[in-house]
């Protein structure tokens, strides 16, 4: 009976534990808390926010139209656990995917969402400001998503014009996705992995990185219609085979893209404003 009361003791300690770590992680997420808590971490030092940025595209058939949305959430949210003294903004699902009307590229596919560049520009700049005019003076941009990445540099260029000579800075961290691509690459070619296995799209890296993150947004039982090999790539959203596929490799991009942005950050932060 004591071995029985002291093994519930252990585990109902451990649940504790467990809850505690996952409340602290959800509290760096700034739509998870109120006004007075946001005003409140400003003043005691959390100055610093990062904007996640995905998109609403297709993803073949057996990935979720929310990967980049999911992705960068849950990287961003470690990335600021790791950081200490940094919120997670909303994530930006609208992002430039291609022409409306003629569809091109991602909008050829029913579920993609596009807007103008102008328009992401815009978005981007309003939301950096209304973070500055809150009191953050650190923010930053990571996007999950390939094409956009120099209007992300270019917004962030020109915050930091505006901001010249006050506390407040703008910063891309480019090592976010350029992570995901050439190293995470050759991190699954060690591994085995060939490069038309690995793909440039929704293939074994990217369903990996979906796997390690959330997969409930993978339908498994689909992973095979997914096959370049099978059904002649791009014609059906995919480019690689994604059937090699595990949340272990993709565990593997997940730690780097993660070391590699936490990295990055903390040399922006140190440097002189």
């Amino acid at each position: 009976m004591q071995r029985f009361l002291t093994a519930l003791i252990f585990f109902a300690a451990t649940v504790a534990c467990v809850a505690n770590t996952t409340a602290s992680a959800a509290q760096v997420y700034l739509e998870a808390m109120t006004s007075p808590e946001v005003r409140d971490a400003v003043k005691a030092g959390t100055t610093t926010i990062i904007i996640p940025i995905g998109g609403t595209e297709q993803n073949g058939p057996h990935m979720t139209l929310g990967k980049h949305n999911v992705r960068v959430r849950a990287l961003a949210g470690r990335i600021a656990v790791e950081l200490k003294n940094t919120l997670v903004a909303p994530t930006l699902a609208y992002v430039p995917e291609g022409s409306i009307s003629p569809p091109a590229a991602h909008m050829k596919f029913a579920g993609t969402i596009s807007i103008s560049d102008e328009t992401f520009k815009a978005l981007l700049d309003s939301a950096a400001r209304s973070f500055a005019q809150h009191g953050f003076t650190d923010i930053v941009f990571i996007g999950d998503h390939g094409s956009y990445q120099s209007q992300l540099a270019a917004v962030a260029d020109s915050l930091n014009k505006r901001w010249k000579g006050s506390s407040t800075r703008a910063h891309f961290i480019a090592d976010y996705y350029r992570t995901s691509v050439a190293p995470y690459a050759k991190i699954l070619r060690e591994k085995g992995l060939t490069d038309t296995q690995i793909g440039l799209h929704a293939g074994t890296a990217d369903t990996s990185l979906m796997l390690a993150v959330d997969p409930d947004q993978v339908r498994v039982n689909r992973i095979n219609d997914a096959a370049e090999a099978k059904h002649g790539g791009p014609a059906n959203g995919v480019s690689g085979d994604p059937r090699a596929a595990t949340a272990a490799l993709g565990q593997l991009g997940v730690d780097a893209m993660v070391a590699a942005s936490v990295s990055d950050l903390r040399k922006a932060l140190a440097a002189k404003r």
